[in-house]
């Protein structure tokens, strides 16, 4: 293993904000399904639990492609990886907007998310270029379009799925990611490995980074809890909207904007960590996430209720992931990308269990099983969180 000297390019406005648009865009692809599973159970005449299947099997397939691809981002270009990987997201997305059963909906579900990793290669591109006294600002700028992306995401899908069907925001998404290989092609710089070895030896490294990075491993467990009570609420809000307001997926977007809220906790998320200890931080927003999900419990019935506890989770758990980022991209600046593998494929499988376990209870339990979910695993979260910093101090 060596290190190759190259040059940096240098970290500007017009890349930040193509960073930040292709982040949104790109993240959309994963989220869009929530709000259409009503729909989806529907067309193919299958249970809730089913049809969750495929926000699960989307995960999962990120969750596969981060593990597999986003460490070549140490060996190869970044920017000529992300214009084949998008050649990939759009053959998937039409594969998913033409399904004709739900078993080949779950094999596209699994490619688009396999495919999707690009704002998982943008976050350390984000962290490499930037100066380092102004690094967690310029990566809280990055997931400002990431946390965008995936809340405006429900809302756009749950409109298009109100008005023109659930295929329909599939071959839009296709449309969108041709236009933004154009964006990137033409606008985003190339960045030159720093990483020279055998793939074999790069993925095997990673099992170093986990085992002698204890705040790695502490910053993964926090993000994939968060992540799991995010997931279980998104994926479960439809069934309650149907049930409890008889509301169709576009009102189920429209909580989107809502979540949307959360995205002003980024930018100043990312402020204060520049200036102040991410622990103590996360401290105070991993309570925030257990709070939410006691306003859930109790706000069942009532919109106002469920409004507030969505802004105090997204506050939460984007705060949190934010927070997170700034703690892992601080030092290992030769292998950015395997660190941020490790954190962000934890992160997914923790969204993927969140979602699997919400579905199945909302299938038993309805919304109090949801609501508990919720508040179990993010209290976990905060007690682990307590625990291991204060032995790995």
């Amino acid at each position: 293993m060596s290190n190759i000297t190259t040059k940096t390019p240098h970290l500007s406005t017009t890349t930040l904000w193509v960073m930040a648009i292709t982040t949104a865009l790109v993240v959309g692809n994963l989220y869009y399904n929530q709000p259409l599973l009503v729909d989806i159970s529907r067309t193919f005449n299958i249970t809730s639990a089913k049809a969750g299947q495929v926000s699960v099997f989307t995960q999962i397939g990120y969750a596969l492609g981060m593990f597999f691809v986003i460490p070549l981002a140490d060996m190869f270009k970044r920017k000529q990886l992300m214009l084949i990987d998008f050649a990939f997201i759009v053959a998937s997305l039409i594969l998913a907007a033409i399904a004709p059963n739900i078993h080949i909906l779950l094999i596209a579900s699994l490619f688009v998310g396999a495919s999707c990793m690009i704002p998982q290669l943008l976050i350390p591109m984000a962290a490499h270029l930037a100066n380092p006294t102004e690094r967690g600002k310029k990566i809280a700028f990055v997931m400002s379009g990431l946390l965008i992306g995936i809340l405006l995401s429900r809302t756009i899908s749950g409109i298009v799925a109100a008005h023109f069907g659930w295929r329909a925001m599939f071959y839009i998404a296709a449309g969108l990611m041709l236009i933004m290989w154009l964006l990137v092609y033409l606008l985003l710089p190339e960045v030159e490995p720093d990483y020279k070895g055998s793939y074999k030896n790069l993925m095997l490294s990673m099992v170093h980074l986990i085992r002698d990075e204890p705040r790695l491993r502490l910053a993964a467990m926090r993000g994939a809890l968060c992540f799991a009570c995010f997931s279980a609420f998104w994926s479960t809000l439809t069934f309650l909207l149907k049930q409890n307001f008889n509301m169709g997926s576009d009102i189920a977007g429209l909580f989107g904007l809502v979540g949307a809220f959360g995205a002003l906790a980024v930018g100043a998320m990312g402020r204060l960590t520049d200036k102040m200890d991410p622990y103590h931080i996360s401290t105070f927003t991993l309570i925030l996430v257990i709070i939410s999900f006691i306003v859930f419990a109790v706000s069942g019935h009532s919109l106002i209720g469920l409004i507030t506890g969505v802004i105090l989770m997204d506050m939460g758990v984007q705060a949190t992931h934010i927070s997170n980022q700034a703690i892992i991209f601080a030092g290992n600046p030769d292998a950015r990308n395997r660190v941020n593998t490790i954190y962000m494929v934890t992160y997914f499988i923790g969204g993927a269990l969140g979602t699997f376990a919400a579905t199945q209870l909302w299938y038993r339990y309805q919304w109090n099983g949801v609501c508990i979910l919720g508040i179990v695993v993010s209290g976990i979260a905060l007690t682990r969180h307590w625990l291991t910093e204060k032995n790995t101090e």
